[in-house]
């Protein structure tokens, strides 16, 4: 279980551009997005972007939450 500490400005900074890891949080907890061919370059499908929290917006995804259990959790959002 992940219990590294990350700061909204660690956050925004793990955009996935650039070499940079590609990291979304939801509900408290980042996740590491960028081994997913989903995430290119910290893009998924032009909705939603690398370095953010995704909190209210997966509600209106059609795949849910569930997704994020496929990928690595890394911290939680502080």
């Amino acid at each position: 279980m992940a219990d590294k500490t990350i700061t909204r400005e660690e956050l925004s900074r793990c955009d996935g551009q650039d070499g940079r890891p590609a990291y979304v949080a939801f509900h408290g907890w980042v996740f590491d997005v960028t081994e997913s061919p989903l995430w290119k370059d910290g893009d998924h499908q032009e909705r939603h972007k690398a370095g953010t929290d995704l909190s209210n917006e997966l509600g209106r995804a059609p795949h849910g939450a569930g997704m994020l259990e496929r990928v690595p959790r890394v911290g939680k959002l502080i």
